[in-house]
């Protein structure tokens, strides 16, 4: 009797198995079919290069697919028109799906290997156009599965504006939208594959308004009171300040905003500042040393000041437990390889970025697992890291080699070398998804790791402080 029944325990889950594999496998093969159409929605979102907070038209595409696909959306979320959730499923496992699509001010860019501006106020050179289309992919992807397998949980996809400085993720943590959220997933364009432990730079930026007089800057200049000295100032004091700050931060500033006409003497400028560092405590000391260098500057120079935060992102905690998973999935799907007409378009590009031609070999290979990471940019996935378990990847959506937040970016981003890696990261968010809804374990063992690193007294407090959403800051 006893090994009846285990033989049909046996059987049943070895079908279980075998049904299991066979509907990931279709899954993912229904990704492939569905490759152009996916394509063709990046590059509507890329040709619409909106700026932080204006992704009106991006946000409504997504929010259609995801819709039409039987997720239910909810948008408008954390008094941010352009963030949405979207939704299927119910219960627990609940397994978010992070996608971004905001583009860089100053960077348009044609989908050629010179650079040409394609007279737009933006452009699409960190490749958020792939990252929220290729995130879609996956959730719908993860969605059929669970449908297939009757499997319960809840796949959930948050649509999250201003990546790019205007820290949408840290509103919606703030207002609690990930707090019952399981594990957390997201990746970037990249050019390269890999899926290691990451690392980012926690972050504020505010911008500094100086008031001043004007006056005739040669008739009565003894009348006026320049709001750009106040500025330059300012930027003196901070420039003598890198001194005396650990290394490994940064500082940088802009000035969005000094006068109008030399002979007039302004009076009003605004600079631009961001400081970082892999510490947000140090971040935040650094912060407050800027704020008081403008403080005194105002004072030197006969103005006023006031500044307004603009942004604020924790660093990043990586988990190994999920890193390792998103590294094997991501090994499982492979990289790219690129058609004779994609390799000389990449020649070109790689010779702009002073290569001698595309390095295929890294655009196909999966970059060796490593547990530590050095941080070299900030995210607001930081904030979201810090709240639930997260993972994330990259992979080569760009001529291996070329920089972030440059022309190479835009131009590849807009070409199918884009769309390839694009899918990439869908099929591997798709099958880390799959995994976790399928072994508790993982999730629980992930949990652990994060309340372990994350510290027992640990209470998030968000950089930017009570400020509402800053809309207007691309403006």
């Amino acid at each position: 009797m006893k090994k009846t029944i285990f033989l049909i325990l046996s059987i049943l889950i070895s079908s279980y198995t075998i049904n299991s594999q066979t509907s990931e496998k279709k899954i993912l093969e229904n990704l492939d079919q569905k490759s152009e159409e996916y394509s063709a929605i990046a590059q509507e979102i890329w040709g619409l290069a909106e700026m932080g907070y204006q992704e009106q038209q991006s946000s409504a595409l997504l929010q259609k697919t995801l819709s039409d696909a039987g997720f239910t959306v909810n948008k408008g979320v954390a008094g941010i028109p352009t963030a949405f959730i979207a939704e299927y499923g119910s219960g627990t496992p609940i397994i978010a799906i992070m996608g971004e699509y905001d583009a860089l001010p100053g960077l348009s860019q044609e989908a050629v290997a010179e650079k040409k501006s394609a007279g737009k106020a933006a452009g699409h050179a960190c490749g958020h156009h792939l990252f929220g289309t290729a995130s879609t992919a996956a959730a719908i992807a993860t969605k059929d599965w669970l449908k297939a397998t009757n499997k319960q949980g809840t796949i959930r996809f948050y649509g999250t504006p201003a990546e790019e400085g205007g820290s949408g993720k840290v509103y919606m943590v703030r207002e609690g939208l990930f707090d019952d959220v399981d594990i957390a997933l997201h990746w970037h364009p990249s050019s390269q594959n890999a899926a290691s432990a990451g690392a980012a730079l926690a972050n504020k930026s505010a911008k500094f308004r100086f008031y001043g007089v004007s006056a005739h800057a040669a008739g009565s200049p003894e009348k006026g009171r320049s709001s750009l000295d106040g500025v330059e100032a300012m930027n003196n004091m901070v420039n003598m300040m890198r001194e005396h700050i650990p290394q490994e931060a940064r500082i940088h500033y802009v000035i969005t905003d000094g006068g109008k006409a030399p002979n007039v003497v302004p009076d009003f400028a605004e600079v631009y500042y961001y400081a970082r560092h892999d510490k947000r405590d140090v971040v935040i000391d650094i912060f407050d040393r800027i704020v008081k260098a403008a403080e005194g500057a105002a004072l030197g120079t006969g103005t006023t000041m006031d500044y307004e935060m603009i942004g604020g992102t924790h660093e990043l905690l990586p988990n190994l437990t999920l890193q390792k998973l998103m590294h094997d999935n991501l090994s499982q799907i492979g990289g790219i390889e690129y058609s004779a007409e994609e390799k000389a378009f990449a020649d070109k590009i790689a010779k702009s970025l002073g290569q001698e031609n595309a390095d295929l070999a890294t655009a196909k290979n999966i970059q060796p697992y490593k547990t530590e990471a050095r941080a070299y940019g900030s995210t607001d996935v930081g904030d979201v890291s810090f709240t639930v378990p997260t993972v994330g990847m990259g992979t080569a959506t760009w001529v291996p080699g070329t920089p972030a937040h440059s022309w190479q970016a835009v131009a590849a981003g807009g070409t199918n070398i884009g769309n390839k890696g694009m899918m990439v990261a869908a099929k591997t968010l798709t099958l880390t998804a799959i995994d976790l809804f399928s072994n508790e374990k993982l999730i629980a063992e992930a949990k652990k790791e994060f309340e372990e690193k994350r510290g027992v007294d640990f209470k998030y407090i968000p950089l930017l402080g009570d400020r509402a959403p800053a809309l207007d800051y691309r403006n």
